[in-house]
């Protein structure tokens, strides 16, 4: 939780005249910089009669993202979140045609998990179009970044490899450091899944089948470890994707559990994720690309149990250019959303949207933006 002496050294970071602090909203200005960090399989709310996985609402294994919603954090003023988020699309499962719709607005037929390429190269997954949101980013002259845990880092110690050794994750990977540790949940587990890296699905943005440092687009995905460098020399992109590993994101419990929660319980899991998100959000808030207009994305892959509006999702816009608060409390609404919607706003926020003279993409033409989410004139 954010308590208020965090709070003030947030604010005392802020850029003169960029950031509203104390409850005093900023002025609207277009989102110059994002930072989505990707989460998995846990509804926010779900029927009564689901008990697994479990929801994330009123979840006492998830007291950071509850505080966010319950006005309880101390940085109310800069929070906002959808009530009715809901499932891409009806059967839109497993995880992997979730990551691709948010990054294209459609799962392209593709219902598995996949890594992008078999073993010996030839295509699975991956789509060959260049009719998606990184791609257009590009074509904008907009740079975008792929954090992702676990990769690019040596498997023994969990130390970051040198930059000239980074290459493309193509791969997913996973097992136990011999001696190192994560620095988030303090075991030795390591679980990379490429199927959660979006931008690793398309050829136009991973370079092709190439894992070697000679992959032109290498230094486009980067170990999470980096974020902090990036963050603190102000040199993020203008997108970022952020993924933990799959114990990280709440996708699975670390054989010791975590906390009181054992292996077994799928609040260990829970309990995980919302330590991440307690640490890396005041890690980017405390940052120069933060406070000049910078936005949070708290994003989750798919419903889990059912796809009907019974099943929301949830999803979190931490920002000085949110909606302003209602009653003292963060700002909430019950207008349909879905990734559709994610996606359509990231056009409107970068200008790759038609108005630009891009495409729509999929199911954003059609969806309903998050502009009501936000502050006035931030999307355009």
């Amino acid at each position: 939780m954010f308590h208020p002496r965090f709070q003030c050294a947030v604010c005392a970071l802020a850029v003169a005249g960029a950031v509203g602090c104390g409850g005093v909203p900023a002025h609207a200005d277009v989102i110059k910089k994002v930072f989505v960090i990707a989460m998995e399989n846990h509804n926010w709310t779900q029927p009564s009669s689901v008990t697994s996985p479990q929801q994330i609402f009123q979840n006492p294994a998830a007291p950071f993202i509850n505080s966010l919603a319950d006005g309880t954090s101390g940085i109310s003023s800069q929070v906002a979140y959808a009530k009715a988020y809901i499932n891409a699309a009806p059967g839109d499962h497993p995880s992997e045609p979730n990551y691709l719709w948010a990054e294209a607005g459609t799962n392209f037929g593709v219902n598995n998990d996949d890594d992008p390429y078999h073993a010996d190269c030839t295509p699975d997954t991956v789509q060959t179009t260049n009719q998606h949101l990184s791609a257009f980013l590009t074509v904008a002259r907009k740079t975008w970044k792929s954090y992702q845990e676990d990769t690019d880092v040596d498997l023994t110690t969990n130390t970051v490899q040198p930059m000239s050794s980074w290459t493309v994750p193509l791969f997913s990977q996973s097992g136990s450091f011999s001696t190192g540790v994560n620095a988030y949940n303090y075991t030795k587990q390591f679980n990379y899944a490429t199927k959660h890296n979006p931008q690793a699905l398309f050829t136009d943005t991973n370079g092709g089948c190439n894992t070697t440092p000679s992959n032109p687009l290498r230094l486009q995905y980067a170990p999470l470890q980096q974020l902090a460098v990036d963050l603190a020399n102000n040199t993020v992109a203008d997108y970022n994707w952020i993924t933990p590993d799959q114990f990280n994101e709440q996708h699975s419990s670390l054989a010791t559990g975590y906390g009181q929660f054992p292996g077994t319980s799928d609040q260990a899991a829970v309990a995980e994720g919302d330590n991440f998100v307690s640490r890396v959000v005041p890690l980017i808030m405390a940052s120069q690309a933060y406070q000049d207009h910078g936005a949070i994305i708290l994003w989750w892959d798919e419903s889990e149990g059912g796809d009907t509006a019974a099943f929301t999702i949830p999803f979190f816009i931490i920002s000085q250019d949110v909606h302003p608060n209602v009653d003292g409390l963060p700002y909430s609404n019950t207008i349909q959303y879905s990734h559709s919607s994610f996606v359509r706003t990231m056009q409107e926020i970068f200008q790759v949207d038609p108005k630009h003279g891009f495409n729509w993409l999929g199911g954003a033409a059609s969806a309903n933006d998050l502009s009501d989410l936000l502050g006035p004139g931030v999307t355009n």
